[in-house]
C-alpha cells in the first residue's frame, strides 16, 4: 500500500503552509476575526503603558486562538471529507474542535488578566 507522502523539502513545505493559510483566510469567517483580535489587541498591547515583557506576554498569548482556530479548520476538514451526511460521531469531532477554540479565548483572556493586574499592581 502506498502512502500519500510525496517527497517534500524545505521550501515545498513552506508553499504548502503558505498555501494553507491563504485558503483558510479566504474560506473561514473565524479565522478572519481571530486575525482582527490579534490585530487590534496586539496593538492595544504594545501601547499599553506597561513593560515590554507584559507587552510581549500579552501579544504573544493573542496567538493561541490563533492556532486553534486552524486546528478548529483542519478537523471540520477532515470530517467534511469522511462525511457529508450527518453522523453522531462527526457533530462530536466538530464540537470538540469548537470547544478547543473557546478554551483558547478563556486561556487567552485569564492571561491578559493575570498580566495586567500583575503591571498594573492590582494584586
Amino acid at each position: 500500500m502506498k502512502l500519500n507522502k510525496p517527497k517534500h523539502n524545505l521550501f515545498r513545505n513552506g508553499g504548502y503552509a503558505v498555501e494553507g493559510f491563504i485558503d483558510i483566510v479566504k474560506n473561514e469567517t473565524s479565522f478572519k476575526w481571530q486575525l482582527l483580535m490579534l490585530f487590534v489587541m496586539g496593538i492595544t498591547a504594545w501601547n499599553l503603558p506597561i513593560s515590554f515583557a507584559h507587552a510581549s506576554i500579552l501579544f504573544l498569548s493573542l496567538f493561541i486562538p490563533i492556532l486553534a482556530e486552524v486546528i478548529n479548520s483542519a478537523i471540520e476538514r477532515v470530517v467534511d471529507l469522511v462525511t457529508n451526511d450527518y453522523h453522531i460521531l462527526a457533530k462530536q469531532a466538530k464540537d470538540v474542535g469548537a470547544t478547543i477554540v473557546l478554551l483558547s479565548l478563556i486561556v487567552t483572556s485569564l492571561i491578559w488578566a493575570s498580566v495586567l493586574a500583575v503591571a498594573f499592581k492590582l494584586v
